[in-house]
């Protein structure tokens, strides 16, 4: 009577542990559980608390794609980064599917509102075009996002880290766009990635709240450029108060010597957080900078570090 007890309640704990390390298939050949990654994601329970990891197959998806807020600890996972590709064209001069106008802040291929979600080896697009106007891949919102080894591409406003407490943390991603194609108030680490402009304009466009001690940090970065560019500057405050800092990062010959741009209006020369730390490459001009942008000391680059940037997440761990 003892071991069957015991067998039956280390059948009943596997049990458990399958229940709460779900995975859900995306294939569009039919081998999967769904067909499409929003099917997958409807799957998952509203109010969800156990880890679920939905793994997507090669393929092009063409869909819009919604992780609503409630359905955290969700990990997604695809096969091939190059060859799994999420995309769609919502742009602002347009309607939605729903005949809704398109804006900034619902034109995007994936709007991500929930917590604790991971995605790697994904590329996500907003295939509107190079004249559609904003233009959104990723509308992030959702607190502690991570994403890894995938690739973001697009045009104008690629890049929506949109919530103001919403924590994001990039590593080794590829980020491509035209204007602003990072942007919004989210306090965001992107680590070891590239960043490719298309177009001589804006590489960032924070909104950073005064109360955020940091908005965009770049470490150990690349910033690239389609041939003939040479009229991109750093970023440009969306709100008075933005803060990018770039430590450590590789800068192309696209960028200007001035390196910042105030958008059109003086008095954010004296609110906005703009840095560098031991830039290199050919667009690295400490001296040529606006003198309203600052460049860090050691001991003042060392000082940021994730734990400052995050407090109590560490995104390095699962």
């Amino acid at each position: 009577m003892k071991y069957t007890l015991l067998f039956c309640l280390s059948i009943c704990i596997l049990n458990v542990n399958a229940q709460s390390k779900k995975k859900i298939i995306v294939a569009q050949d039919g081998s999967g559980n769904y067909t499409t990654v929003q099917a997958a994601i409807d799957a998952v329970p509203a109010g969800n608390a156990s880890p679920v990891e939905i793994f997507i197959k090669k393929g092009v998806y063409k869909e819009m794609v919604n992780l609503p807020a409630g359905k955290d600890n969700v990990t997604m996972t695809g096969e091939d980064k190059d060859k799994t590709i999420i995309t769609f064209n919502n742009h602002t001069g347009g309607n939605l599917p729903n005949g809704t106008p398109g804006s900034t802040y619902n034109s995007a291929t994936f709007f991500i509102y929930a917590n604790n979600f991971s995605a790697s080896n994904i590329t996500v697009i907003n295939d509107a075009g190079f004249s559609a106007g904003q233009a959104v891949g990723i509308f992030a919102s959702g607190d502690k996002l991570r994403f890894n080894n995938c690739r973001i591409t697009g045009f104008q406003d690629i890049l929506f880290c949109s919530g103001n407490n919403s924590r994001q943390y990039y590593k080794n991603c590829y980020i491509e766009g035209t204007t602003d194609f990072i942007f919004g108030p989210s306090t965001c680490v992107f680590q070891s990635c590239e960043m490719h402009s298309k177009k001589n304009s804006h590489v960032t466009a924070a909104s950073t709240p005064a109360t955020s001690a940091y908005g965009f940090v770049f470490f150990d970065c690349k910033l690239t450029a389609d041939t003939g560019l040479h009229g991109v500057d750093l970023g440009r405050p969306w709100r008075p108060t933005a803060s990018v800092t770039y430590i450590r990062c590789n800068i192309g010959d696209h960028i200007l010597p001035v390196g910042w741009n105030n958008w059109g209006n003086p008095a954010n020369e004296a609110t906005a957080r703009f840095a560098e730390y031991k830039s290199t490459g050919p667009g690295a001009n400490p001296e040529g900078r606006v003198k309203w942008a600052k460049q860090l000391t050691k001991e003042e680059a060392d000082k940021i570090t994730l734990a400052a940037i995050f407090g109590n997440w560490d995104p390095t761990k699962s």
